[in-house]
């Protein structure tokens, strides 16, 4: 019988993804400040980096729970047939 492992992140994958992600946000704050543009643009621009900011983190929380919750049943499922397998005995009379 086999089992799945699931592929790990590495730690320089998880620091590359945290670096660009900062870069890609700072630039982009860096750009709403110093748009030349009326103030009351400028905050509405502002709202919308913070909104796409919060909401990215919400729907990446999402996306994860959901991939552990299937691993879960997975491995439920996996152990039930296998305690099926081996409570099994073909030679067994049945009476």
């Amino acid at each position: 019988m086999s089992t799945q492992t699931q592929p790990k992140n590495t730690n320089a994958f998880f620091m590359q993804a945290g670096i660009s992600f900062g870069i890609a946000l700072l630039t982009l704050i860096f750009a709403v400040i110093y748009l030349p543009v009326d103030p009351w643009i400028r905050a509405f621009l502002g709202l919308g980096v913070m909104y796409l900011t919060t909401s990215s983190f919400t729907l990446a929380k999402c996306v994860r729970d959901a991939q552990e919750s299937q691993a879960v049943h997975a491995r439920l499922d996996q152990a039930r047939v296998e305690r099926i397998l081996s409570e099994h005995d073909p030679f067994r009379e049945i009476a």
